[in-house]
């Protein structure tokens, strides 16, 4: 018979070793933390990464009654995981890539969970370990790539509707021609911010949701077209101001609270798309 989580010779030892590496883990990534830390600080776009390991160690807490009663089974091969992760941060840290340097701690992680507590466990906390992915801000060539195309999408749609409307405006690129001023749909406008945001906030719900598999699927992936209508709303609003009142209103204060509109807007659909979800048999 395996022994427990619970077990009183089991459990000291694996807690030492657990409480050495971490210390061990922190010492070789608090360079790579802070400097993470400060671009959560200093770019909007990654400003949700302060949360994300929170949520991820409140999904490991509100675990806990489960993962009790686990049996322990280390398994040695998850030190090749864990040297495979150390070796990934040296050859980043050789290259200065940082997204490697960043990602390799999940790896990391994983290796330790696997070499300490062993498979069952790690079935367990894949999800809230995999979740640190969130926090780690994409290189700056893959976020380029992904937020012109969105920038000149979110134009073209926001252009259709503002004509709908009524409101005479016409469009060269991501530059918007209304009749008193001109807007430009910058990267911060793109979308890719809310669809970042929403993605981490609908994998979180989808987590702690009681619904079936596919159903927190569909949650999780309803985050896209939800962070693309609200985008949408932001821009389509900002667009009829600004046809009305000037450019002011798509600067300072105004356009920090279309930002904020953006993502309880966003929350707020996200979160009656559960309860639909949840309301069906």
């Amino acid at each position: 018979m395996q022994p427990s989580l619970a077990s009183p010779r089991l459990f000291p030892v694996n807690l030492a070793c657990l409480l050495v590496l971490l210390a061990a883990l922190l010492g070789l990534y608090y360079p790579v933390l802070v400097a993470m830390a400060h671009d959560w600080s200093t770019n909007d776009n990654y400003s949700h990464g302060f949360f994300i390991p929170l949520i991820s160690g409140y999904m490991v807490f509100a675990m806990k009654d489960e993962l009790r009663n686990i049996s322990l089974r280390p398994a040695n091969w998850g030190l090749f995981l864990l040297l495979a992760g150390v070796g990934q941060l040296y050859i980043a840290r050789v290259g200065s890539e940082y997204f490697l340097q960043r990602t390799s701690l999940i790896l990391v992680l994983l290796g330790m969970v696997i070499f300490l507590l062993g498979k069952a466990m790690t079935r367990k906390l894949l999800l809230p370990i995999a979740y640190l992915l969130f926090m780690v801000p994409l290189p700056a060539i893959i976020w380029n790539k992904i937020a012109f195309p969105m920038q000149l999408f979110s134009s073209a749609v926001t252009e259709v509707v503002v004509r709908l409307i009524g409101i005479p405006i016409f469009r060269e690129g991501n530059v918007l021609h209304l009749a008193q001023t001109t807007l430009e749909v910058v990267d911060a406008c793109s979308g890719l911010r809310s669809l970042t945001t929403m993605f981490a906030l609908s994998a979180a719900l989808a987590w702690f949701s009681d619904a079936t598999a596919w159903k927190k699927w569909v949650l999780f992936l309803a985050a896209a077209p939800i962070a693309i209508f609200a985008n949408i709303v932001r821009l389509t609003g900002t667009a009829g101001l600004a046809s009305v009142y000037g450019e002011k209103v798509a600067q300072g204060f105004l356009h920090e609270f279309s930002g904020l509109f953006t993502f309880v807007f966003g929350l707020m659909l996200l979160v009656l798309v559960n309860k639909f979800l949840q309301s069906q048999r």
